[in-house]
């Protein structure tokens, strides 16, 4: 009774949101080209100048407005180690271009503990990176239309199930959708910055609704007013986030691969430190006052009620004028461009899942392509975290940007001592090696430099709630560390061996009967097929009397086989059939033994929770013993149709008889049955098959003669 497949009518739900399955060969025409792939990963890099100087600036505001003249020397501390960093990256693609990253070149040159730190600090980034962005997102749309901030938490959360099902359509897709923002954000943010500096020229320099507020500022003694000043740096450093996406998603890009991803890297490094270092200068010659807490700036009216306007946003009012066309255009392309960000982090952490998938570190599941050719599960996964951080932090920025930049300067910081020991590694097989003395003087100031920024990170932001992601990491790697034994452990239980033995004796089928239908006898036939040597109809009686009727029904149909019934007294059916496997197996040696039974297959979700339950928790119970296969024979119900676009057929003569359930097959006078197969008596004629029936027929082969 076999089903042929034929093409639904009507597309699914998940086929018009995420698009038709693409075929492996297919997966060169979803690679990047420099163009597409430079807003996909740089777009998290190039965010960070909207919010950077914002918490920058914040930070020394605690101090007062005299600590604002600090403002351009530790702007320029931060290029200079964008710049080195970028750099370091550089050399670190082209040593490692699999993939991997941090990770594999901490791995590989520090060991398994520096690995499993790197990885779990870059998942732990690239689910603050969702959040940040999202978050920060939200809070220039909030700046553009205040009455949206009852609404500041639902709205992240919906753009971030928004980015899932746009990755889900696959990069080539996503990449092209995300473009154009990030583009626009780019130009219209370095058409704001060449615009106030020409009115700065011109005398007529721009100025921030801000500008006269003033903030009395904390009475510091010289150590605070020290960790003030680093904790401003620490700020400033989360525009350097996103610069390490490149390197994990070097697979993502076309041939050639390497120049290309460098290439991506250069002008992505290039545009951040344009747009960070002109849009901190613009912030402070246009006297932007921007304060933790609204109501300590004095002169902000409504500070209880009305939020605070984002850096870019009074930047680009003061600019282009408060309702002008392009100060909604900057607003918009920042907001889209904010929200765009996270999607760095939705190519990264599938990436880097896929990679410790493949090295046994993450549940194997994470290194297989779904229908778009994209890791779907780490995209979904990565969600979930996302908007799990979201409703804990309230969507609230200034929250999480203190969580923020840990995981990243972590992975930095052992990245570049990895790359320190490659590149000593080169040169003592041979000193000659081109570029080994480049990359070894390049990689070690960036490993000096990310770890003095790790230091003040971890000491500034430590209190303000970078705690909790010193707690997760180290969980993180366990849970990785504790995978990676279960899958060895698994390998060495399952790998061929010389004590290997196969002692199997014989071929039995269990067809198991819980009542006389069509799913019932399509699971016999396929049994009668398979051609066992032996071949029993199997019902666990629960209530006597209607396994009396059952036995009669049974029998009425002259099927052609026996149906053998046994007890179940505690109304459970896998314990008895299980009891009645190991019995046959001591009484008749061990024989392989083959449980048949129907499931159906349904179209609606509710449909699941009121079919197969039965047959899930027998299947469990009988997989567990000794010597069995279970054989799940499908029944395609009407509403299957909606998915497959097709139905089980009617059982054989159904459909000319108009009968709702089998009759019994042609059996000849004298027939009999011999280990499920009929048998004729000598000169029977074989019965003809219907005409376009679609069954496995009876097997049915001559009597033999009498000896």
């Amino acid at each position: 009774m076999h089903n042929e497949v034929s093409p639904g009518d009507q597309r699914s739900a998940k086929r018009i949101l995420l698009g038709d399955p693409l075929p492996t060969d297919k997966l060169e025409g979803q690679l990047l080209s420099k163009r597409l792939a430079l807003p996909i990963f740089a777009s998290d890099a190039l965010s960070s100048v909207a919010y950077a100087p914002q918490e920058l600036l914040m930070i020394l505001m605690i101090g007062g407005l005299a600590f604002l003249s600090l403002a351009p020397w530790i702007a320029a501390c931060v290029v200079i180690l964008l710049l080195v960093v970028m750099l370091s990256y550089r050399q670190l693609i082209k040593a490692y271009p699999s993939g991997g990253g941090d990770y594999e070149v901490a791995r590989k040159n520090l060991g398994e503990t520096a690995g499993l730190t790197v990885a779990a600090a870059l998942l732990v980034d690239y689910a603050l990176t969702v959040a940040v962005s999202i978050a920060s997102g939200v809070d220039n749309i909030i700046s553009a239309l205040p009455f949206l901030n009852e609404w500041r938490v639902e709205l992240a959360i919906a753009f971030v199930i928004i980015l899932v099902a746009v990755n889900l359509r696959g990069v080539s897709e996503s990449s092209k959708l995300f473009a154009l923002p990030t583009y626009i954000f780019a130009g219209s943010v370095f058409l704001m910055i060449v615009v106030g500096f020409v009115r700065m020229v011109l005398g007529d320099a721009p100025v921030a609704e801000s500008a006269n507020y003033t903030v009395h500022g904390e009475s510091l003694t010289q150590a605070a007013m020290v960790l003030l000043i680093l904790r401003a740096f620490a700020s400033g450093c989360s525009a350097l986030t996103g610069v390490e996406a490149i390197s994990n998603g070097v697979q993502a890009f076309r041939l050639p691969k390497i120049q290309n991803a460098q290439k991506t890297l250069v002008a992505m490094g290039g545009i951040a430190i344009v747009l960070f270092a002109g849009l901190t200068a613009l912030a402070l010659t246009t006297g932007v006052h921007y304060a933790e807490k609204p109501c300590d700036l004095q002169g902000f009216a409504d500070c209880a009620s009305t939020p605070q306007r984002s850096l870019i946003a009074q930047v680009a009012s003061a600019t282009f004028g408060d309702g002008s066309f392009l100060f909604f255009l900057v607003q918009a392309a920042t907001a889209l461009v904010l929200l765009l960000a996270a999607n760095t982090a939705f190519n990264g952490f599938p990436m880097l899942g896929s990679v410790l998938a493949r090295d046994g570190y993450a549940p194997k599941a994470l290194n297989t392509r779904g229908d778009r050719l994209i890791y779907s599960n780490g995209v979904i996964i990565l969600g979930l975290v996302a908007i799990g951080i979201l409703l804990v932090f309230q969507a609230n920025l200034t929250q999480l940007i203190q969580l923020y930049v840990i995981g990243v300067f972590l992975s930095f910081t052992l990245g570049q001592f990895g790359m320190v020991k490659h590149w000593r590694r080169v040169r003592r097989e041979n000193k000659s090696a081109p570029g080994s003395m480049s990359g070894l003087l390049i990689n070690g100031l960036g490993a000096t430099l990310t770890l003095v920024v790790l230091l003040i990170v971890t000491v500034t932001k430590f209190t303000h709630g970078a705690w909790v992601v010193f707690v997760i990491m180290p969980i993180l790697g366990l849970l990785m560390a504790g995978v990676h034994r279960y899958y060895r452990d698994v390998a060495q239980e399952i790998q061929v061996d010389p004590d290997i033995r196969f002692g199997s004796d014989g071929d039995l089928a269990v067809v198991l009967v819980g009542r006389l239908d069509k799913p019932t006898l399509k699971a016999l036939d396929y049994a009668r097929a398979a051609k066992h040597d032996r071949l029993i109809a199997l019902h666990a009686s629960i209530d006597p009397e209607r396994s009396k009727q059952l036995k009669a029904e049974w029998e009425a149909l002259d099927l052609g086989i026996e149906i053998s019934c046994i007890p179940s007294p505690y109304r459970d059916v896998a314990i008895p059939v299980s009891k009645f496997i190991k019995r046959d197996r001591v009484e008749n040696g061990p024989a392989v033994v083959t449980v048949y039974m129907p499931t159906y297959i349904v179209g609606h979700w509710w449909e699941r929770l009121l079919h197969n339950h039965r047959s899930r928790q027998i299947q469990q119970r009988l997989l567990l013993v000794h010597g069995v296969t279970v054989s799940l024979v499908p029944w395609l119900l009407d509403s299957s149709e909606m998915i497959y676009g097709r139905r089980s057929r009617p059982l054989p003569g159904d459909a000319r008889r108009g009968l709702p359930q089998r009759p019994a097959p042609m059996r000849p006078a004298g027939a009999r049955v011999s280990n499920g197969a009929m048998r004729l008596p000598e000169g029977a004629v074989k019965p003809p098959q219907e005409p376009g029936a679609d069954t496995i027929a009876n097997t049915v082969v001559p009597e033999p003669e009498d000896k």
